[in-house]
């Protein structure tokens, strides 16, 4: 046995002050880590201690493996928790931590190569009996690769990224003509998100469901399913909606999924908490789509209908105890989690970063909320756009609508858009709200942001940037990171450089619709444009929006590809 004392979470935001909290109730010191803008935020203030990683963007911070190594040593660490996204499925960084001496609070590093690869994890789900779609078995060699698969195959067919989940990197192509984009949005997504860029190709399912499996595993053979959750309501493949358990699953429907779950992560001997993920057409066919090797964004539901810590299991099977029970645990009740995400559905869920000036958090009887932010905190531009998770709970699945109706009623953010407006859209829709339960993962799109009015932009908020200086105290050298806002009171500069254009609305200007940054333009300098047409991809908050043009006209180019931008400053003209 490994007894933990000092864990470093490699995280930030939500699943940071998630994981020390869990720390706090175990006995065990946390210590986070941030990026330069996260200087004041709340994981850096719930937990026992914090180091700087000197940077501003996620690769100089939370995805740089020698700085993170480099914070566990500073701190005393004996033990690292990666949370969720970042660089929670890379092997390479659990090899790292293990390699430093260090207990790696996640699957052994074979299991994530094994099953953080999606083609390597669908051998595997095929060897086990699970049942899935035709694709790929190997990351593609190029965008003709994949055109060939849908010619031999069909369409639809979705191009998504090997290494990495959350929606992050996968793109549905519906024509032969839209797969290369397809491969090429996939691919840039992936490398952003995740640091790799390879892509697998599959069989698209029209409207099907998407269902998931909690497992925790010993490290040794034995896995015991915690339970199931239906994940349908999704935009751009990214979750919106969870619930636990799973509606409208027969007995047998769930034993297979429960199986089928088992047997894959059996066969790797998974070690900690892991989800198993399939997809369930309308006409009862189930596929394997992958596993997250790490916990998942929506794991509070599966603790709300179980009772059980998955946190606490995680740090007690990482210290060679194996989970604290063997059989699946009855579901009491019914538990649904809304991701409360800086963005604006009425602008195609549009992210929004900024200040939140004002916060009313709901409360009363089986409400549970998990935030990363506190009033006058900043959604950052350069990170995801989840800022909480609104968790309900009640003994059936018609009395949790019913509370989270009631609690979404309590809910009020200023400051930024939020995806509650979605939320309080969705529970009038019958599709959802019945006890048929017919929503599928293409729904929200489909259906419901149609409905959906946009909602007020969030102001612009200054840099929260650090300039690092070198000072000596009692002999020395010390290194203070202070705001430039600081810095500029203290020498007098206040708001000096500003400046204001009152020359008026420039009503040629095309403006990026969120801050971020620009990777591609898809027509050339000097086109011709139509009202509506898709002009440049903008990389914003780790997800690709695409910018129209606001009228037609000939565009001239603002900006370079690379360059980034602000909400709402010109990336062109179009005359």
């Amino acid at each position: 046995m490994t007894r933990i004392r000092t864990v470093l979470i490699a995280n930030r935001g939500e699943i940071a002050v998630r994981v020390a909290r869990a720390c706090a109730e175990a006995g065990i010191r946390s210590v986070a880590v941030y990026a330069d803008q996260d200087v004041d935020a709340l994981h850096v203030r719930v937990a026992d201690a914090a180091i700087a990683l000197e940077g501003t963007t996620a690769a100089e911070t939370y995805l740089d493996i020698p700085s993170l190594l480099a914070a566990a040593t500073a701190s005393g660490a004996d033990a690292v928790h990666p949370g969720y996204g970042f660089l929670s499925e890379r092997a390479d960084f659990a090899r790292a931590v293990e390699d430093a001496g260090l207990t790696w609070i996640g699957p052994t590093p074979a299991s994530i190569e094994s099953l953080g690869d999606k083609a390597s994890a669908r051998r595997i789900a095929i060897a086990a009996g699970a049942p899935v779609v035709p694709g790929i078995d190997r990351p593609l060699a190029d965008a003709a690769e994949a055109v060939a698969f849908a010619r031999e195959h069909g369409l639809p067919v979705v191009v998504k990224a090997a290494f990495g989940g959350g929606g992050r990197g996968m793109r549905v192509a519906r024509t032969l003509e839209e797969v290369p984009e397809a491969f090429a949005a996939a691919t840039r997504e992936a490398v952003a998100a995740f640091g790799r860029g390879e892509c697998l190709v599959e069989r698209f399912l029209e409207h099907p469901r998407h269902v998931e499996v909690q497992v925790l595993g010993d490290g040794r053979g034995g896995v015991v399913v915690v339970g199931d959750r239906d994940c349908s309501l999704q935009r751009r493949g990214q979750k919106l909606l969870e619930e636990a358990p799973a509606p409208q699953l027969d007995d047998a429907q769930r034993a297979r999924i429960h199986a089928a779950a088992r047997a894959v992560c059996s066969a790797v001997d998974y070690r900690g908490a892991g989800t198993v993920e399939l997809l369930l057409a309308r006409d009862g066919t189930l596929a394997f789509l992958e596993v997250n090797a790490r916990l998942q964004v929506e794991h509070p539901v599966t603790e709300a209908v179980t009772g059980v810590d998955l946190v606490r299991e995680q740090l007690r099977i990482a210290e060679g105890l194996g989970p604290s029970f063997t059989a699946t645990p009855a579901p009491r009740g019914h538990a649904i989690e809304l991701r409360v995400n800086a963005e604006d559905p009425g602008r195609g869920f549009l992210p929004s970063p900024g200040r939140i000036e004002a916060l009313r958090v709901p409360g009363g009887p089986g409400v549970r909320w998990d935030a990363g932010v506190e009033a006058g905190d900043r959604v950052e531009a350069a990170f995801d756009s989840l800022i909480a998770k609104l968790v309900v709970h009640a003994p059936d699945r018609d009395a949790a609508l019913a509370r989270l109706r009631r609690a979404l009623g309590e809910l009020e953010v200023v400051g930024v858009p939020t995806t509650a407006a979605f939320a309080r859209a969705v529970l009038d829709e019958p599709a959802f709200a019945t006890a048929t339960f017919a929503a599928s993962t293409q729904w929200v799109e489909a259906e419901v942001m149609p409905r959906i009015e946009p909602q007020l932009r969030a102001s612009p908020v200054p840099s929260a940037a650090l300039r690092r200086i070198a000072i000596e105290v009692d002999g020395r050298r010390v290194v203070l990171g202070l705001p430039d806002a600081v810095l500029a009171a203290a020498s007098g500069g206040g708001a000096a450089g500003l400046a204001l254009d009152d020359a008026g609305v420039d009503a040629a200007a095309l403006e990026a619709p969120a801050p971020g940054t620009l990777v591609r333009w898809l027509v050339d300098d000097g086109a011709t444009v139509v009202e509506g047409e898709r002009v440049a991809v903008l990389d914003a908050m780790k997800m690709e929006t695409p910018v129209v043009a606001h009228r037609a006209g000939t565009l001239a180019r603002a900006i370079a590809e690379g360059a980034t931008v602000a909400a709402g400053a010109a990336i062109a003209r179009i005359a």
